[in-house]
């Protein structure tokens, strides 16, 4: 990992003022993936609009030179939710018992990768938050399995598989404390 040059990090708890730069890092993040129904940019901003409202919405971006680098973006879930309601098996109850952060979306520019920058979004998202779990969907074939390991190495653990969408590759589904 190379060192992150000057970031600053802004958090965000409405999706309006940021949403522009959310789609602008999300279309350079997953250009690879563009021409996948599920990965296409539209098809984003409807899922980024729904997450936007729901409860306990909050998003850190990075910024370098004013300049958005990278992402990430969660909202509060609980039982029955949606969310829990796809993953398979279904979740231990000391995961569902109380609200989670569901981390929906991570993303750091191709250019900012491997310097750190998405550790500290992710730890600034996490923060402020009071929910004692943070879980995250992880399709396991991306980059090649690397960045499965990375949130591991971040101290997630599998614990159940879903398929959001009929157009999503199934996803593995991780957990950890949210400290």
């Amino acid at each position: 990992m190379t060192t992150a040059p000057a970031i600053e990090l802004r958090t965000f708890i409405t999706l309006d003022p940021v949403r522009g730069d959310l789609l602008d890092v999300y279309a350079d993040v997953r250009a690879p993936l563009l021409h996948l129904p599920n990965y296409a940019v539209t098809t984003f901003g409807e899922r980024l609009d729904r997450h936007g409202t729901e409860p306990g919405f909050v998003a850190v971006l990075a910024y370098a030179d004013d300049e958005p680098v990278g992402y990430a973006y969660g909202n509060t879930i609980k039982s029955g939710d949606r969310y829990w309601q796809r993953t398979t098996p279904e979740p231990p109850e000391k995961y569902t018992e109380r609200p989670a952060l569901a981390l929906k979306e991570i993303g750091v520019r191709p250019a900012w990768r491997k310097t750190g920058t998405a550790r500290r979004i992710h730890d600034a998202l996490l923060a402020a938050r009071e929910e004692p779990y943070v879980t995250l969907m992880v399709n396991p074939a991306a980059g090649d399995g690397k960045v499965h390991a990375i949130y591991r190495s971040w101290g997630y653990e599998d614990i159940g598989q879903s398929q959001p969408s009929l157009a999503s590759p199934t996803l593995t589904v991780m957990i950890r404390n949210s400290r």
